[in-house]
């Protein structure tokens, strides 16, 4: 199923192009997009949305794929959605789960992204966790990053999984939780958080 919509003015809300097999991901899109609407017809926000479905790695417990609906803004207020690392990307991309009703567990089941943010962004962290990894394989002191989400957290995990001599584990509590990259089996060893960002990769 594919939605794609602009300003308001500008045409039908949403256009389907194909259909899905679920029918609650057609109703959440529709929901998506009469949020996006509001967003801009409320706010006074400029921008252009499409929304797509697409697929998660398959779920081990359920034996299945899951579904996933992917939101790409567009439109001359995607320099201001994107700012200050991405907050008001992740803050729509938050409110949409909300509408959703979806468990703080499902929220990677909706994804917002503009100006191919999301990709830059997991070629920093990629980059981020090889550097930090080679401190930690060189020096045998763990290595902390700065607080973020949970996405993030997961692209390092996953990241440093495929890296030797280094482990991972998430340290802390709520947003100011963060992740830790050990020297293999040294999980026990003492870590302080990071509290600035340091600066890796592309910006």
């Amino acid at each position: 199923m594919f939605f794609e919509h602009t300003l308001p003015h500008l045409g039908p809300a949403l256009r389907y192009l194909s259909v899905m097999p679920i029918d609650d991901l057609q109703q959440a899109a529709q929901k998506i997009a009469g949020f996006l609407n509001s967003l801009n017809q409320m706010g006074g926000f400029r921008l252009k949305y499409r929304i797509t479905a697409g697929e998660l790695a398959r779920d081990a417990e359920a034996g299945q794929a899951r579904q996933v609906l992917n939101v790409e803004l567009a439109g001359p207020d995607v320099p201001l959605v994107i700012q200050h690392n991405g907050e008001l990307l992740r803050a729509l991309e938050t409110l949409a789960a909300q509408i959703l009703r979806l468990d703080h567990f499902e929220h990677h089941l909706v994804s917002f992204d503009a100006g191919n943010f999301k990709a830059l962004r997991a070629e920093e962290l990629k980059l981020a966790a090889e550097t930090a990894a080679e401190k930690v394989r060189q020096t045998g002191v763990p290595y902390s990053f700065p607080p973020m989400n949970s996405r993030e957290r997961r692209m390092l995990h996953m990241v440093c999984r495929n890296l030797e001599g280094v482990e991972t584990a998430s340290v802390g509590e709520g947003p100011s939780r963060f992740l830790v990259i050990f020297p293999e089996g040294k999980t026990d060893l003492p870590v302080k958080p990071q509290v600035q960002a340091r600066s890796f990769g592309r910006r």
